[in-house]
């Protein structure tokens, strides 16, 4: 599920990457000239095929999500510092607040998404201390990353 996805995705930039640079290079190679072509006509000709290119790749790169953690290292990081009172996706502190994919739809400010949890994690609210002076950025996407995706799949999978 929630791998493949991820994986998808990885190829996804990887290839939009790859074609900006082949479009942007290509711009720029010699190719079949016009007769009465003029420097100044090529050179412009080649800068806008390579504007295209590049504009092309962030437009597929901004498409993708932010977040894209690794789920992985996620779930190191959820052992060592969540778990205590998330162990197996429940809350130990207040019970119906759990990792669970319907409680975190209606309880967590922004909803089922691993932004939310990010903002979540980083600043705390109410029971939950705010993680973000402890964790490194990339800890934290990734425990978002690894948290999403075991609510999506259940955490007894």
């Amino acid at each position: 599920g929630r791998l493949l996805h991820l994986t998808v995705l990885t190829m996804i930039k990887t290839a939009a990457v790859t074609l900006a640079f082949a479009g942007a290079a290509s711009a720029f190679a010699p190719g079949p000239m016009p007769l009465r072509s003029s420097v100044t006509q090529m050179s412009m000709s080649a800068q806008q095929n390579a504007a295209k290119a590049a504009f092309a790749g962030a437009a597929i790169l901004a498409a993708t999500p932010a977040f894209a953690g690794d789920a992985d290292a996620g779930e190191k990081v959820f052992n060592a510092n969540c778990a205590a009172c998330h162990a197996g996706g429940q809350n130990s502190v207040v019970p119906d607040h759990t990792l669970e994919k319907a409680a975190i739809e209606k309880f967590l400010t922004g909803g089922f998404n691993e932004k939310a949890v990010v903002t979540q994690v980083t600043n705390g609210k109410n029971a939950m201390p705010a993680f973000g002076g402890r964790l490194s950025d990339d800890d934290i996407a990734n425990v978002a990353t690894y948290v999403i995706g075991k609510s999506e799949e259940g955490w007894d999978a």
